[in-house]
């Protein structure tokens, strides 16, 4: 009996330890899709701004 709580705490050991390493890996993503949606927000409020008005009446 004993032997089997081992092996099973060994199993969820290494179960723990295989969804840390997922959990970096997709914290890891989320910080770079976070920069990269940055980037193109500040992309697009940059192109907005050279955009030129058009309810500006000629002169």
């Amino acid at each position: 009996m004993k032997e089997k709580i081992e092996e099973r705490i060994k199993e969820l050991k290494g179960e723990f330890e295989n969804g840390q390493k997922i959990l970096e890996d997709l914290d890891a993503k989320r910080a770079g899709l976070n920069q990269t949606l940055l980037r193109i927000s500040g992309a697009i409020q940059a192109l907005e701004e050279l955009m030129p008005e058009e309810n500006v009446p000629e002169q």
